[in-house]
């Protein structure tokens, strides 16, 4: 698709703008002065009926306002230039005086020869603006089309808070001419780049314009938190001993957290990987849609969490305090995972970095224990003073079967061990650790 098309396919509606014109006019071969780049140029713009590699300017997406950045991949493989790098920059810098998100869409193999390093260091202006964005709160989500390599990969792409992705395409920094040899085609693919953790979606073309407009409705309209608990799904009864609070937290057939987050939320929006190359299967991270306005989530599925847990939910933490979002996380862990991978790839870190993250935020945190609360584990996900609890949850300080162990205590002492531990709803909240049962 043209850029046109694109934005046809999102927008109902677009008022194209430009930038100042530059001080004084520009070679016509460019900076460097290189031999037949002017008419490349115009052949460039013959072809494309566009002067340069990208359009930009204010659009509703589905009856919401947005400032939208197309790349047109016909001029000169939708490559930066200087005159890109203009029009970028007012793009960010429109956003940010509108104060609306950015939708970026972006189909580019990287920075223009032609102009040699003076493209090369318009991305140094864009991360400036990138920065300045994130600032005044204000939301990028970009969408990646085929291809999405080079330097605008690295900056309008990757930059983003948000990254979708249309199936099958080219994403990634080195282009298909310039990899090695036995380079894995499929690393390089929307689909390869979602399993590293690198996107946070692929969405077909014909989808784009309605999660556009979820994404926008839930940036545009922040809950006002901080929000409440979802109601409990499992028992209602209140456990007798410990050990029966840990075996109903230990339960096969007990509500997990997709069931929660289902019964809470109208739409779940998903924000994926840590952008270290890792995912954890056991932790639902993202955006919800409740009543029409916008809450951001950290969930536990009852898996040891990983450190790509724990680092794709500082990430959605740290985002929803640049946006203005209230946050609502779900314990359910019975605590980090703690082999050898896990340790070789930070646990300890990236455990440090969300209670420092959730210790920080200033938007409002919700928290929920929906079944085991393991440790530190699981107190990293949650809310100092607004934790609650599930009839069918524990929260302890470490499991009793490890804590008799430690104690040199026979196996069968874990029950009595349990008891002392103190672990049942009824207890946390009389020892203040949570506010109330659900």
């Amino acid at each position: 698709m043209t850029a046109r098309q694109v934005i046809a396919l999102v927008a109902e509606a677009f008022t194209e703008q430009r930038p100042p014109a530059p001080g004084g006019p520009r070679p016509p071969d460019g900076p460097l002065g290189w031999d037949g780049y002017g008419e490349a140029r115009a052949r460039a713009a013959g072809r494309t009926g566009e002067d340069e590699s990208v359009v930009y300017g204010e659009a509703q997406v589905s009856g919401l306002v947005c400032v939208l950045l197309a790349f047109e991949f016909g001029f000169l493989g939708g490559s930066l230039g200087q005159g890109t790098g203009d029009r970028i920059c007012a793009a960010y810098r429109l956003a940010r005086e509108r104060g609306v998100p950015l939708v970026s869409l972006v189909a580019t193999g990287g920075s223009r020869m032609q102009e040699g390093m003076v493209a090369l260091t318009q991305l140094q202006r864009v991360a400036r603006e990138a920065v300045l964005l994130r600032q005044a709160g204000v939301g990028h989500v970009t969408v990646l089309r085929d291809p999405a390599t080079g330097g605008g990969w690295a900056t309008v792409g990757a930059g983003a808070d948000v990254l979708l992705a249309l199936p099958g395409a080219q994403i990634g920094f080195a282009g298909s001419r310039v990899r090695p040899p036995d380079a894995d085609p499929a690393a390089y693919t929307a689909e390869g780049q979602l399993a590293a953790g690198q996107v946070d979606a692929v969405v077909p073309a014909t989808e784009l314009r309605t999660v556009l407009g979820h994404w926008l409705a839930a940036l545009s309209r922040p809950a006002a938190g901080p929000v409440p608990p979802p109601g409990a799904l499992g028992r209602a009864d209140l456990p007798e001993t410990g050990w029966e609070a840990v075996l109903r937290a230990r339960e096969p057939g007990r509500p997990r957290a997709d069931a929660y987050l289902d019964a809470y939320f109208d739409r779940r929006l998903p924000l994926v990987g840590d952008r270290c190359g890792g995912t954890d299967p056991g932790v639902r991270c993202g955006v919800g849609l409740r009543d029409g306005y916008g809450i951001a989530y950290v969930a536990q599925c009852g898996t040891a969490t990983r450190p790509a847990g724990y680092r794709t939910a500082t990430r959605v933490v740290r985002l929803a305090d640049r946006w203005g979002l209230p946050v609502l996380t779900l314990v359910d862990t019975p605590g980090a995972a703690n082999g050898t991978e896990a340790e070789r790839t930070g646990a300890g870190a990236a455990i440090a970095e969300l209670f420092a993250a959730v210790a920080e935020v200033r938007v409002p945190v919700t928290t929920l224990v929906v079944g085991e609360g393991g440790s530190g584990g699981a107190l990293a996900l949650a809310a100092p003073g607004n934790t609650w609890a599930t009839p069918d949850s524990y929260f302890s300080v470490i499991a009793p079967e490890p804590a008799a162990a430690i104690l040199k205590r026979p196996p069968q002492e874990a029950p009595h061990t349990a008891e002392q531990l103190r672990l049942r709803p009824q207890d946390l909240v009389e020892l203040g650790v949570v506010r109330g049962i659900v």
